[in-house]
């Protein structure tokens, strides 16, 4: 039976994923130091521990005894292990680089200094973070060429102008979904974290021999995903605000938008890439397809958890924000033959009715905020 190894499998999406690989008959070694900053000082949900066909090992991608173990006997790597959040990046910068580029790093320099490597395919999962702002066209002047803005700054950010302005005729730009073959253009620390990632797995699995899939996720989302984390993961932060009563604080104008994918087709993607018979060897784009703004998202889930719908568009903004960005899945449909199956309303309303049963965590956006203020990262 082939054995799948996970890094940072107790994640959100590992768990998921976890599930699904044993539903398909796979085994799975798990290796993840349960940080508490995701998992709170007393982890709890991993049932999988009970199954005998689960393997967990608490340890890191860092420490190089703990990647030789976890290696051992793996058919698969799925790479999940990874610091997440774009604000956060922005000041913790040596600890996001050493986790995912070192923590990559060390993964495939294990590998390529083992002559009796058992493994023959790596799969990343990247961000479409790495896209920056994505692509755009002008509709008023070049509708058929796409164009790639640079990051927003500060002093645009601050002048409240959120829109992309064409640089020929001054027309906001309007989105377009992005393909894998549009340049990279990282506008955060914990994007060009992701993007080293990639260009260490593509060369590294080229010179050893081995398979590679790098999967670019949207905004991934769905029940299970962390609820004490301030940091990352807009609905699970909306869901505590809404449980408490408390409004929900709309960034910029509201009009911002991402392309939300439930986990639940982002494990089915994950699962399609294990079980592909040929070689992949390609960038993926994992995503629903379409754009929804972050106000028409927070209706939603306002709804889904029967509270009001106490939205306050605030004006503030964070450096390193995109304003809008969503997914061609072209190739996610034509090489992994996945489309995905879970709608958004179906999705929000599966995320509220497991948030509703969950303990009340302790809401921490205000705090997280205040740090990005204290650095100049937010106004």
């Amino acid at each position: 039976m082939s054995l799948v190894l996970l890094t940072g499998g107790a994640g959100f999406i590992g768990f998921h994923l976890t599930a699904t690989l044993l539903k398909a008959g796979y085994t799975v070694r798990i290796l993840d130091n349960l940080a508490p900053q995701i998992h709170g000082a007393l982890p709890t949900g991993l049932d999988w521990l009970s199954d005998q066909r689960v393997e967990f090992m608490r340890g890191s991608v860092t420490h190089e005894q703990d990647v030789h173990a976890a290696l051992a006997g793996v058919d698969t790597v799925i790479h999940l292990a990874a610091e997440t959040g774009t604000g956060q990046s922005m000041y913790e910068i040596a600890r996001y680089n050493a986790v995912n580029v070192g923590g990559t790093a060390l993964l495939l320099d294990v590998l390529a200094n083992d002559a009796g490597r058992s493994v023959k395919r790596i799969i990343l999962a990247s961000s479409r973070s790495i896209y920056g702002e994505g692509a755009y066209v002008c509709p008023s002047c070049s509708p058929d060429k796409r164009v790639y803005p640079d990051g927003r700054s500060m002093d645009q950010l601050a002048a409240h102008r959120w829109e992309h302005e064409c640089a020929t005729c001054g027309a906001n730009l309007m989105p377009v979904p992005t393909k894998e073959t549009d340049p990279a253009k990282p506008a955060s620390i914990y994007a060009a974290t992701k993007y080293a990632q990639e260009d260490l797995v593509r060369v590294a699995c080229a010179s050893l021999g081995m398979d590679y899939a790098i999967l670019r996720l949207q905004n991934v989302y769905g029940e299970g995903q962390s609820l004490k984390n301030p940091y990352t993961g807009i609905l699970s932060i909306f869901s505590t605000r809404i449980r408490c009563g408390q409004h929900l604080p709309i960034f910029e104008d509201g009009l911002e938008t991402r392309d939300f994918v439930h986990v639940e087709d982002v494990a089915n993607a994950f699962l399609a890439a294990v079980q592909m018979s040929g070689s992949i060897n390609q960038v993926i784009n994992v995503g629903a397809g379409s754009k929804t703004s972050v106000t028409e998202i927070a209706g939603h889930l306002s709804d889904a958890l029967d509270g009001e719908r106490n939205l306050q568009v605030t004006a503030e903004y964070r450096l390193g924000d995109i304003r809008h960005n969503y997914a061609d899945i072209t190739r996610l449909q034509t090489v992994l033959g996945y489309v995905p199956q879970v709608g958004l309303a179906e999705g929000v309303q599966r995320f509220a009715d497991w948030a509703r049963q969950q303990p009340l965590p302790q809401d921490l956006l205000d705090k997280a905020n205040a740090e990005l203020r204290a650095r100049k990262l937010m106004g």
